[in-house]
């Protein structure tokens, strides 16, 4: 099982796992859930108590990597297996992502 942090702003907004069956859970932090401040990481994951799941990694996240050339060269520099999308996203997507989302590794 491999988990990382989410973070919108830098504020921490939930857990994203992979579990060793291959499945894909997204939960959002109570603290986050509860701050009427902070809005939905997206509108595929409106703010709920409820666990989102999926047997492919969430569309969402797939878009943060990086394509063709540019994801052969990460996944050659990182040694990360080019189907290991997870993997990819826990190595890249902490810095310089484009949009409010950043992912760190557990």
């Amino acid at each position: 099982m491999r988990q990382a942090h989410i973070f919108c702003n830098g504020i921490f907004a939930g857990v994203l796992t992979e579990t060793d069956s291959g499945k894909y859970i997204f939960r959002y932090d109570e603290s986050f859930l509860f701050d009427e401040k902070q809005t939905a990481i997206s509108l595929s994951f409106p703010k709920s108590q409820r666990e989102f799941t999926s047997t492919e990694l969430f569309p969402f996240f797939y878009n943060m990597l990086s394509e063709g050339t540019n994801k052969a060269i990460q996944c050659q520099s990182l040694k990360i297996d080019e189907n290991d999308s997870f993997g990819l996203l826990l190595a890249t997507a902490h810095t310089d992502t484009i949009g409010a989302i950043t992912v760190r590794k557990v």
